[in-house]
């Protein structure tokens, strides 16, 4: 008998946006992640995410800034859960 999974796994990524680089920092249900910095472009981490969570179900979160929202409206694009919080609330 084959069974299939019922929930769909999760990973959560938190990022320090800044000009020349990014912080992220991943998670999932079963681990609390790690960290580490990135260029600052929302396909790389893309290709990250794809290459080592495949089949995970994707939450990013990061604070308002200087750099605006075109991250915002990739990782939506990407089919991400995506917010965007006040800086004071993190």
């Amino acid at each position: 008998m084959k069974t299939a999974p019922t929930a769909q796994p999760k990973l959560y990524i938190g990022i320090d946006i800044h000009k020349r680089s990014w912080k992220i920092h991943c998670a999932t249900d079963l681990f609390s992640g790690k960290s580490f910095s990135m260029p600052p472009e929302a396909k790389t981490l893309y290709d990250y995410v794809q290459k080592n969570f495949k089949d995970h179900q994707v939450s990013v979160a990061y604070e308002a800034g200087c750099c605006g929202y075109s991250a915002h409206r990739s990782f939506t694009g990407f089919g991400w859960h995506s917010i965007v919080t006040n800086p004071a609330d993190i």
